[in-house]
């Protein structure tokens, strides 16, 4: 019986040292996280009462916590609650406003041009206006941004603005602000190709994409053979609207995986079943503004081979950012995770690699003199399909063969060689099907 309880003591001794040693460990952990933050504290207080200028408590704090963030990567940052307001409008891709694209011009705020259907589209407001007045405060002397933000407000509220217009004495339009929604997607046809711009990835993407493809499926019918989709110069947004996009192209077959700091958080996200443009060939256009959520698109298209990429490599940021809001005071912006494309790879601070690498450039035409063909030749043989032959060029045709339209708009290089690569595999699979 002593022996056993000999036994038990030294089991007692051998389990309460390991804990001894662990307690220790943390004590010394925390001792350390708190005298850094005594630290913390030490500078605050001599900031607070020896700066130069006066501070106030909340621009320290706010400075000091966005110093913590900015310094992780570029890409985390704290969130005042204004600026967080702003992010989520810009996120959510709709708010009350007038519906105006606006520049800044003299100290005026000027028209760039009214959106469609809005209602300073309604109130008779056109490109090339200059803003004077806002509710009869001066616009000269606020920022854009002060403009801009004066500009909207609750919808159904009335602003009175005033117009200053070239050939007409100054007027007031008041206009009643209502949800004006941020346009990210543009489309039109290229002859019997369709064009389709994303400029962000907001709550409205999606839709958007859906309309713009069925508008061009209902203006080119059974002559629809290809698509662009330019995503150059797209910054990025929200992760759940580049899936939704990528998933309007495939069949199946995943799209994207996160990964954080643990195994456990990694996700993956799959096609579902459903092609919007039934099979047909698809470009895709990127440059080194492309980013983020742009990427990710790019990357699911190219690693399915669903897509043809084409353009220059895009700016390579593949981290995931997730928002997290703070009771009170804003948000903190922090980077939780990386996101891969399907064949596995990181594009952090590599990009997309274009499958056809092609610089943007300005097409210039060669003025050459007049070049004679067979057709020029004295007595050659007529074309059995034509009537004559054998004449010689008009001197009004050879000054027009030689000419160069100095006035015409300037071409989108890129573009262009992207229409040419569709119209050519449209041709090529006709050609084979025949």
């Amino acid at each position: 019986m002593l022996k056993l309880q000999k036994a038990a003591v030294l089991a007692a001794v051998v389990l309460v040292l390991p804990l001894g040693i662990a307690g220790a460990q943390d004590s010394n952990e925390h001792s350390e996280t708190y005298r850094q933050l005594k630290l913390f504290g030490d500078v605050f207080e001599r900031v607070r009462s020896d700066y130069v200028e006066e501070a106030t408590d909340e621009e320290l704090i706010e400075s000091a916590i966005q110093g913590m963030l900015s310094t992780l990567d570029p890409h985390s940052s704290y969130l005042n609650e204004k600026s967080f307001k702003d992010m989520r409008v810009q996120t959510r891709g709709e708010f009350g406003g007038l519906g105006i694209e606006v520049t800044m011009e003299n100290g005026f705020v000027k028209v760039v041009s009214p959106i469609d259907d809005t209602p300073a589209f309604r109130a008779g407001v056109q490109a090339g206006d200059y803003i004077t007045h806002l509710d009869g405060e001066a616009v000269l002397g606020l920022s854009l941004a002060d403009a801009v933000e004066k500009m909207r407000g609750l919808v159904n509220t009335d602003l009175t603005v005033t117009i200053r217009r070239e050939g007409v004495d100054p007027f007031d339009l008041v206009i009643t602000r209502d949800i004006i929604q941020v346009r990210s997607v543009r489309s039109r046809v290229e002859g019997n190709v369709g064009y389709l711009r994303v400029t962000s990835f907001n709550e409205q993407t999606t839709p958007g994409v859906e309309k713009a493809i069925a508008d061009i499926k209902k203006e080119l019918g059974a002559d629809f053979s290809g698509l662009v989709l330019d995503l150059r110069n797209n910054p990025g947004g929200l992760l759940t609207e580049a899936i939704s996009v990528s998933d309007a192209f495939l069949e199946q077959g995943e799209i994207v995986s996160t990964r954080g700091r643990d195994d456990e958080d990694t996700q993956r996200y799959n096609a579902r079943a459903g092609d919007l443009i039934d099979g047909l060939p698809l470009v895709v256009l990127i440059n080194g503004g492309s980013a983020s959520a742009s990427e990710i698109v790019a990357g699911a298209l190219q690693d399915h081979r669903r897509a043809v990429i084409l353009g220059t490599k895009s700016f390579g940021k593949g981290s995931v950012q997730t928002i997290i809001p703070l009771a009170g005071h804003g948000a903190m912006r922090l980077t939780t995770a990386r996101y891969f494309t399907p064949s596995g790879s990181s594009i952090q601070a590599k990009g997309i690699e274009p499958d056809i690498e092609i610089e943007q450039a300005r097409i210039e035409a060669l003025s050459t003199a007049p070049q004679r063909t067979e057709a020029d030749l004295r007595g050659a043989l007529a074309n059995p399909g034509t009537t004559g032959g054998g004449e010689d060029n008009s001197p009004a045709e050879e000054e027009k063969a030689g000419a160069t339209d100095e006035d015409a708009a300037p071409v989108d290089y890129q573009l262009a060689r992207a229409v040419d690569l569709l119209r050519g595999l449209a041709l090529f699979t006709e050609r084979n099907a025949n």
